[in-house]
């Protein structure tokens, strides 16, 4: 679109189904639906859910945020969820909030089954901290980072913007007769199109892309890390984006998050095994080298707290901190975990686990 081309008007959702279950479209749908269906099955295979919870939203948070040139190391997100928050740097924040939003969301779809328009509303502003809320004040266009040229702009006027929201919703909740997957594609690109914040549209939508499988029964828990596929082929990504608003043309955007949901699925399987094959692997270490301390739950400890410490240890087992203070020195012993000094603090990593995580 050229410079000042003025929003062309959003098509409301559904589409027509013609241009969106075309062959290739249903042939890619089939591979990614098979793909899904085989992660959700293995994620059920590990016996503590928190722990596959736990590390997986934090590797899409830092993923997701990574798109939007918000980058943080593992270990500083570890240790930013263990010790003080008063150190943190501004990106490592922002990577936090976005793992708030996601919990944020998924307690609201087990509440009550469904979003509304309020709700996401909510997770964006946990996910940026602040409460600005829907663009009122128009001026708001997206341009190419290179060359400054305005690529899009998206609706300017906010009863125009609730509106599209409110169309988005409906078709979000309802049981449609598209498949979930090419529904998912189709509410992606239109969330991006409306733009409706100021900040944090990216992140956003990529959460409520994890919501939407979660609806509609394909994962069960917050699992699939969508922006991995994302960051490896992000120039593809907005490329067809701005296509699809130019053409009017589905096919190729839709193949590509068809894809997108395959490949992560299979790479989210890899990793799950691999997680699996390490608590087995510890619990038999622990049971063999320190039988006396061995606790099943101060295992699956180690997994849901990558970096953990006295206090947790003392909550999850309801032990004396001195006797918490034993089990990680002695595990630490025999390899399993290594101490680290942060401020006052001793924090006790699971460096295997974390060597799997950033896989």
């Amino acid at each position: 679109m050229g410079q000042n081309t003025p929003h062309f008007t959003l098509e409301t959702l559904p589409p027509k189904r013609e241009k969106v279950e075309t062959l290739k479209i249903l042939r890619q749908t089939n591979k990614s639906a098979a793909a899904l269906a085989e992660l959700k099955g293995i994620a059920k295979t590990i016996p503590n859910q928190s722990m596959l919870i736990n590390a997986i939203v934090l590797q899409e948070a830092k993923g997701s945020s990574e798109i939007e040139n918000i980058i943080t190391t593992q270990d500083e997100l570890y240790r930013a969820l263990t010790v003080n928050k008063a150190s943190l740097s501004s990106a490592t924040k922002e990577v936090v909030n976005y793992r708030k939003a996601i919990f944020h969301g998924f307690d609201i779809l087990k509440k009550q089954g469904f979003l509304r328009v309020n709700d996401i509303i909510g997770i964006q502003q946990k996910l940026i901290d602040n409460d600005a809320g829907i663009r009122s004040t128009p001026g708001t266009v997206l341009k190419n980072d290179k060359t400054g040229e305005i690529v899009y702009t998206p609706p300017q006027d906010k009863a125009e913007i609730i509106d599209l929201l409110s169309n988005f919703i409906t078709h979000f909740n309802d049981n449609s007769e598209l498949s979930p997957l090419i529904n998912l594609a189709i509410l992606h690109y239109q969330f991006e199109s409306i733009h409706p914040f100021y900040d944090g549209n990216g992140r956003t939508g990529r959460i409520i892309n994890i919501l939407y499988l979660i609806l509609n029964e394909l994962i069960e828990i917050p699992i699939l890390y969508l922006s991995s596929y994302i960051i490896e082929h992000k120039a593809d990504y907005y490329r067809l984006l701005n296509k699809t608003n130019t053409t009017g043309e589905w096919e190729e955007w839709i193949l590509f998050m068809l894809k997108a949901v395959e490949v992560t699925s299979l790479q989210t399987i890899d990793k799950i095994n691999s997680i699996r094959n390490l608590l087995n692997k510890t619990i038999e270490k622990v049971q063999n080298s320190v039988p006396k301390i061995y606790k099943k739950e101060l295992v699956e400890l180690l997994f849901e707290q990558p970096y953990s410490k006295i206090e947790f240890v003392v909550n999850q087992l309801q032990v004396e901190r001195k006797a918490a203070s034993r089990y990680l020195k002695e595990l630490e012993k025999i390899g399993i975990l290594k101490a680290q000094k942060v401020g006052r603090e001793t924090l006790y990593i699971n460096t295997e686990l974390i060597e799997i995580l950033k896989k």
